[in-house]
């Protein structure tokens, strides 16, 4: 895959970039959004595809892009199909912060070096070209104003803004209620867009956490169950039993 146009992650970074306050809108959903970005785009370079609520390696040759090849090979060693949500719900440290930083190599943003507080360190990101930006939104506006179905890059585009939260940055007010509404609604015309829209959601509500296995054998009917993040103390005449299972 080519480097002659914009990859889905990062139009929806570039999005999600406020360019008065030069942070990015819903930052914590963002990132899942970008997990959920790669795989969409994995999908259009024919990489992957949907097996039910799972994404199947289908040609495991490289894209060319580093970002999106490392989240290829990491899906390529899980062997089976994973699904959709436990993927976006995985950890993705400074997958943001990497795509930043491309942006910024490629000149389409530079960063802005700040405090706050007068004390913390801290950087902003200003676009350097606010074309590309009204570029990517006028394609969503124009999906939204006319009704014509979108392109299914458009349509991934427009299923993850609208998974991450992005509606309200885009169209705010009681004005963009209605685009907003019209921004869920193209969730429909992408399949692939649609799966991982609806697993970054999913993921929000709490449903992306892998099952645990059980670490020993169920507790007996009525024992009581210990807070979380507190130890259980030994009930009375048990502290020889308590140090034997410490030792």
């Amino acid at each position: 895959m080519g480097r002659s146009r914009r990859t889905l992650p990062e139009e929806l970074l570039l999005l999600a970039l406020d360019p008065t306050t030069g942070t990015t809108a819903q930052p914590q959903s963002l990132d899942l959004g970008l997990a959920g970005a790669q795989l969409v785009e994995l999908a259009l370079a024919g990489r992957i595809a949907p097996d039910g609520d799972r994404i199947a390696v289908v040609q495991p040759r490289p894209t060319g892009d580093p970002t999106l090849d490392c989240a290829l090979e990491l899906l390529r060693r899980r062997g089976a199909p994973v699904r959709a949500v436990h993927w976006i719900g995985g950890p993705r440290l400074g997958l943001r912060q990497t795509y930043l930083s491309y942006l910024e190599r490629c000149g389409m943003v530079h960063a802005v070096a700040g405090q706050m507080c007068g004390v913390l360190p801290t950087t902003r990101y200003q676009a350097t070209d606010n074309e590309i930006s009204r570029e990517i939104r006028a394609r969503l506006d124009s999906a939204i104003r006319t009704g014509v179905p979108p392109d299914p890059r458009t349509a991934a585009l427009a299923a993850l803004a609208h998974a991450v939260g992005l509606g309200k940055h885009l169209y705010p007010g009681n004005e963009g209620r209605s685009s907003r509404s019209r921004l869920r609604d193209l969730i429909r015309h992408d399949p692939m867009g649609g799966l991982v829209a609806h697993a970054v959601m999913d993921v929000q509500n709490g449903a992306g956490a892998q099952p645990r296995r059980q670490a020993g054998p169920p507790a007996r009917p009525g024992a009581p169950e210990p807070a979380r993040g507190v130890p259980m103390q030994p009930r009375r005449g048990a502290g020889a039993m308590a140090r034997a299972a410490v030792h």
